[in-house]
């Protein structure tokens, strides 16, 4: 990410502020539009504590930019625990297309194609991160059960 990216980013996001709980509502919405499988995922989820909990892992993460060793230990345990919910690498992609379109409503014109690449480019930087991690947590059982198996009784 470039400097410039970030400021975008940082600087859109702070637009969002006062339309927050809304853009948090309207995201769920699409994902649940974009991809209906997502929705189990939230059965027995409260969803105005789970709206709040995406706008704070946002802001987190958008402060974080300038810190990205810090910021990558975060965001990596944060994809290890979606691994625990069910999150699949699939649903990374209904997500980051929830939340462009998310952005891209609430901003209006505000929403240029410098902005719209500066998101494009911190998402896939996070879920990246994420889905990485994801796929290394749900490797490592698979060895300890297979080195069980194989050793000598």
């Amino acid at each position: 990410m470039t400097p410039e990216q970030k400021r975008l980013v940082r600087h859109t996001w702070d637009q969002v502020a006062p339309m927050a709980e809304a853009a948090a509502d309207m995201f769920y919405r699409r994902l649940f539009e974009i991809d209906p499988d997502t929705r189990q995922l939230f059965r027995a989820t409260e969803m105005v504590a789970q709206r709040k909990k995406l706008l704070q892992t946002l802001s987190f993460a958008i402060n974080g930019l300038d810190d990205l060793d810090g910021l990558a230990s975060k965001v990596e345990d944060l994809g290890r625990r979606h691994a625990g919910y069910g999150v699949t690498d699939a649903h990374y992609d209904s997500v980051g297309a929830a939340l462009v379109w998310t952005l891209e409503q609430g901003l209006g014109h505000a929403w240029t194609p410098a902005v719209a690449s500066a998101w494009t480019e911190v998402y896939a930087m996070l879920s990246g991160i994420m889905r990485t991690a994801a796929a290394r947590a749900e490797v490592a059982p698979a060895k300890r059960v297979a080195l069980r198996q194989v050793r000598p009784m």
